[in-house]
């Protein structure tokens, strides 16, 4: 028993850390990332100066190339930067104590299990870096989800108040009292800003620091060309307003398609494993073999390390990006 136990806590923190190193890279989520911030980034617009004046043109590709260099910038993006995007209110100190005590917490796990020492400091290791990481990773993404959904309907709110002669921080206040959260929180920051002297060109281009999703980007970009070229604001935002709800129907026109695809998956994923659990309750004897045996180790290791990458290829080919 103390072997099986040794074995599948060492698992345990190979896999913990194939997760936080290995999976982004196999899995392509580092080269969707880099894909939707090149999307979010806006190309600047052909030259065209005419003198000394400012032409509208040369305005737009003022604040275009400002977007493209501020977004080259935030590449990297800080821890706390990461926890504002989740939604959380934790300092960075909080942070690397909660990291920190989940770590702790793994190593005492593996080595009260008789694990030994060199699992344990996986384990620890894996669970220091890899389950905070991947708590931000999923809050944000459930955050930028339901900011996505609220989003058209906040830009529609502004396009109509702009309609009826509203100021657009008028409009804006609208939002952050009936708007849904996260979007109520965001427009209120935006708010906050202009309050305190920013122009709100600038303020609703930092809507994308907050939340890094193309449709914010692009928002921020509108608003900013607005105040500085000027133009029919309400003409711009209806047309952003329809780009959103087309893309936000390909993202569910996608999502349905690859359902069946992703179902199939599923099954071929958990069937190994289910056929399994079949025969050692069956037949205890005839695959105890590999728990107990110096070769069935590494024969059920090396199942588990290709199941893994058959798991993540899969994975890859049913995840669509646009």
């Amino acid at each position: 028993m103390e072997s099986i136990a040794l074995f599948f806590l060492a698992s345990f923190a190979v896999g913990g850390l194939a997760w936080v190193f290995v999976y982004p890279v196999l899995s392509g989520e580092r080269k969707a990332e880099q894909r939707m911030a090149n999307v979010a980034k806006a190309e600047p617009a052909a030259r065209a100066s005419r003198g000394s004046q400012k032409s509208r043109r040369d305005i737009i590709e003022t604040t275009l190339k400002e977007f493209d260099e501020r977004n080259k910038k935030n590449k990297r993006v800080p821890i706390a930067t990461r926890i504002a995007q989740a939604g959380l209110t934790w300092s960075k100190r909080q942070y690397v104590m909660i990291s920190a005590g989940i770590g702790v917490a793994m190593f005492l796990i593996g080595l009260f299990t008789g694990a030994g020492l060199l699992p344990g400091i996986g384990l620890g290791f894996a669970g220091a870096f890899g389950i905070p990481y991947w708590m931000l990773s999923f809050l944000k993404k459930r955050r930028e989800n339901k900011f996505l959904n609220a989003f058209p309907d906040a830009v529609d709110i502004i396009v109509r108040g702009i309609k009826a002669g509203l100021p657009l921080l008028d409009c804006m206040k609208m939002i952050t009292i009936e708007a849904p959260e996260p979007l109520k929180s965001e427009f209120r920051a935006i708010v906050e800003t202009q309050a305190i002297g920013l122009p709100l060109g600038e303020a609703c281009g930092k809507l994308y620091e907050r939340m890094p999703v193309p449709e914010a980007n692009f928002f921020g970009i509108v608003i900013s060309i607005q105040q500085k070229a000027g133009g029919n604001l309400s003409e711009a935002l209806g047309n952003l307003s329809r780009v959103l709800r087309d893309r936000k129907k390909m993202k569910a026109k996608i999502q349905a398609m690859s359902m069946e695809a992703k179902a199939s998956a599923s099954i071929i994923g958990a069937l190994p494993i289910a056929v399994m659990t079949l025969v050692w309750i069956t037949s205890p004897n005839y695959i105890a073999l590999l728990w107990t045996e110096p070769l069935g180790n590494v024969m059920l290791a090396a199942s588990a390390c290709w199941m893994a990458m058959g798991v993540l290829v899969m994975k890859k080919m049913i995840n669509f990006d646009f």
